[in-house]
């Protein structure tokens, strides 16, 4: 566990990730001695524990996600924020079907929004450095521009298994530092497994995991301080 003296007390410090069912970004950090709070209504509901990895069976702007946060921040540090919030609603790839779904709810994207704007509004609270991570999408257009973007096979170096195209935006703040590319020139041009993926049940699972090496660069760029 990674801790530090403060105030003549030990703290431990935390990763915080929001809408993070793999908990693909939060394992260099784990590895490295920090505890993780993975947020997301896709894990069991209410709380469970393995080793430094907590997960949280509810959706961001729930009763017992705030009563967690505060716990944590009472007493230990919060070291990095990430979040990829759904972006069924949201991502251009979906567009034509967007009309259709204002029929039915034409607040359906101010609703997917409203998780950007919680992860956000958290983040900033928290003042740690942070990423909110979706594909090609109209927060552009709804919030702002991207600070950053990237592709998983922009950190083939890291791992070879991410040589695949996936265009991806950041939206970053409280001293985030992008990493820098580490391509394994090697393993030729990236396959297009996002695109081609077969319609199912776990589809949108599939598409939006976070890849390994991307999470590793992260926390060398921001966890190794």
């Amino acid at each position: 566990m990674f801790e530090v003296q403060e105030g003549g007390g030990v703290v431990t410090e935390w990763i915080i990730s929001f809408c993070d069912l793999t908990g693909h970004m939060v394992e260099p950090w784990v590895q490295n001695g920090y505890r993780a709070l993975l947020i997301d209504p896709q894990h069991p509901k209410g709380v469970t524990r393995d080793g430094a990895i907590t997960r949280l069976g509810h959706v961001v702007d729930d009763t017992h996600t705030w009563s967690m946060l505060r716990a944590i921040i009472r007493k230990d540090h919060v070291a990095f924020v990430s979040a990829f919030p759904p972006c069924t609603d949201l991502a251009v790839s979906g567009a034509r079907w967007f009309e259709h779904k204002g029929r039915k709810d034409w607040a359906f994207q101010f609703k997917a929004m409203q998780i950007v704007w919680q992860c956000h509004s958290i983040a900033e609270l928290l003042g740690a450095p942070y990423m909110i991570e979706n594909p090609v999408s109209v927060i552009s257009s709804i919030w702002r521009k991207p600070d950053h973007t990237l592709s998983p096979s922009d950190f083939t170096a890291y791992e070879p298994n991410d040589n695949y195209n996936k265009q991806t935006m950041l939206w970053t703040g409280g001293g985030f530092i992008m990493p820098k590319p580490r391509r394994d020139a090697s393993l030729g041009l990236p396959d297009d497994r996002i695109h081609r993926a077969p319609p199912n049940a776990e589809r949108a699972n599939f598409r939006s995991a976070t890849p390994r090496g991307f999470a590793r660069a992260v926390y060398e760029a921001n966890g190794e301080l």
